[in-house]
């Protein structure tokens, strides 16, 4: 495929086919992955690919706690787990929300777990009063690399973290050293309807000239 075209059609995938994801095909997607940017070029990626089902409905309980708060979030008009805003719903709330019982890492090919080694990351944000980010720029590449080498294979997959909030736990089942963070899990499969065109925000909504508040730079075509 084109790369553009990648680009343009790599969409959240949650619903898949039962068609398997060989391993031939995923050591391809993570060959060609692996070629993303890092701070340093130190690659601190590891990957764990998960197959087995009950390891699967492991991460998928381990998921539910930071679930419930979301969805509780969203009932009370808040943006979910910000980190600027705190949470205004009280743990007995949260608690009793019901959490549907589905989830791509169910039906999914294979889950990835993506993790990073925070001990060759440069966080050169983490004395500022803020949530951290920059440790990111180590891994998030690697993960979007993982995305569009599988839509160029013809699978798909999607970003999810809510597994995050419950570390400690999915690092004890998955036997992940305490120097490794959880970056993202990664459900890859066959997608049953793949998505041709997306809509996004034009560039002149997300770009401007010079600063922050300055002239728009672009057009406002947003469709492909």
């Amino acid at each position: 495929m084109d790369l553009y075209d990648v680009m343009r059609t790599t969409s959240a995938v949650r619903e898949y086919t039962d068609e398997p994801l060989p391993d031939d095909v995923l050591e391809r997607i993570l060959d060609n992955a692996r070629f993303s940017p890092s701070g340093g070029n130190r690659q601190g990626n590891r990957v764990i690919a998960v197959r087995d089902p009950q390891t699967r409905e492991a991460l998928i309980e381990l998921t539910i706690p930071g679930t419930q708060r979301y969805i509780a979030q969203l009932r009370n008009g808040e943006s979910p787990w910000n980190p600027l805003r705190p949470c205004g719903v009280d743990a007995e709330t949260i608690a009793a929300v019901e959490v549907p019982n589905q989830s791509p890492m169910r039906t999914a090919a294979v889950v990835l777990v993506v993790c990073v080694d925070l001990g060759v990351v440069a966080a050169f944000d983490q004395h500022l009063d803020r949530v951290g980010l920059i440790s990111g720029a180590s891994v998030y590449p690697f993960v979007w690399n993982i995305l569009l080498a599988a839509r160029n294979e013809g699978y798909g997959g999607v970003l999810t973290t809510n597994v995050v909030a419950a570390e400690p736990r999915a690092r004890e089942l998955l036997g992940i050293p305490d120097n490794y963070a959880i970056a993202a899990v990664l459900p890859l499969g066959k997608p049953k309807h793949q998505v041709t065109r997306l809509k996004r925000k034009s560039v002149a909504e997300i770009a401007t000239r010079e600063r922050f508040d300055g002239d728009p730079l672009g057009g406002d075509v947003v469709g492909g």
